[in-house]
C-alpha cells in the first residue's frame, strides 16, 4: 500500500512537472521581456534628457549672442540714411524687422511722412514677412494718397491686393482705389469700384464706408 502511494507521488510528480517547469520558464520570459522593456525606457529617457540640454544649449547661446548684437543693431538703426539706397545690416533678422517696422509706425504717428515713406518703403525692398509687409504696403499707399501722389499709391494697393489676396487689409486697398479715382475726378470708376467693394466684401468695414461715399456722390 505504501509503495502505491509512493508510486502514485511520483507518477504525478513526472506528469505534471512539464507543466511546473514549462510556468516557471513563462514567468521567467515575461519577466526578461519587462526587463529588456524598461531598459528601453530608460535609454528612451536618457536620449530626450541629452535633447533637452542641447535645445536648452542653443537657447542660451542664442539669447547671449541676441544680448550682444542688440546695441550694435540700435546704432545702425539710429545711423539709417533715409534714401533708396539704404542697407540694413541685420537683414532678415526678426529683431532688425521689427526696429525697422516700429520706427516706421513711429514716424508715421509724428506726421512724419518722408521718413515712414522711406522706412517702410525699405522694409518691403529688404524683408520678407506674412503679416508686416502687405500693411507696409498698404501704409505706403496711404502716405502716397497724403503727398497726392496718386499713381503710387494705386501701385501700392495693388501690389497689397495682388500679393497677399487674402489679407484682411484687402477690402480697405479696393475701397482705397476708389477714393483715388473720386480724388481724380473719374466718378464712373470710382462708383464702379465701391460697389465692387459692397458686393464682394458686405460684412467689412470697407463696405460701410464705401456705401457712405456712393450716397455722398448721389
Amino acid at each position: 500500500m505504501r509503495f502505491k502511494l509512493i508510486f502514485i507521488k511520483y507518477f504525478l510528480l513526472f506528469l505534471f512537472l512539464p507543466f511546473i517547469v514549462f510556468a516557471d520558464e513563462n514567468e521567467d520570459a515575461k519577466t526578461d521581456i519587462l526587463f529588456l522593456k524598461i531598459q528601453e525606457l530608460e535609454l528612451e529617457i536618457a536620449e530626450l534628457r541629452n535633447r533637452l540640454e542641447s535645445q536648452n544649449y542653443l537657447i542660451e547661446k542664442l539669447i547671449a549672442e541676441s544680448s550682444d548684437d542688440k546695441d550694435e543693431d540700435s546704432k545702425n538703426l539710429e545711423g539709417l540714411a533715409l534714401n533708396a539706397d539704404i542697407r540694413f545690416a541685420g537683414i532678415e533678422d526678426p529683431e532688425s524687422k521689427d526696429q525697422i517696422y516700429t520706427a516706421a509706425l513711429e514716424a508715421l504717428e509724428d506726421q512724419n511722412f518722408d521718413k515712414s515713406f522711406n522706412l517702410f518703403k525699405y522694409f518691403v525692398e529688404s524683408f520678407s514677412d506674412e503679416e508686416k509687409t502687405p500693411l507696409s504696403f498698404f501704409w505706403l499707399g496711404e502716405i502716397s494718397m497724403i503727398k497726392n501722389d496718386f499713381e503710387n499709391a494705386m501701385n501700392f494697393f495693388m501690389e497689397l491686393i495682388s500679393s497677399y489676396p487674402n489679407h484682411y487689409r484687402v477690402p480697405l486697398s479696393h475701397k482705397k482705389i476708389g477714393d483715388i479715382y473720386l480724388q481724380s475726378n473719374d466718378m464712373k470708376s470710382a462708383k464702379d469700384k465701391y460697389n465692387f467693394v459692397i458686393r464682394e466684401y458686405p460684412n467689412n468695414t470697407a463696405s460701410s464706408l464705401a456705401l457712405q461715399l456712393l450716397k455722398n456722390m448721389e
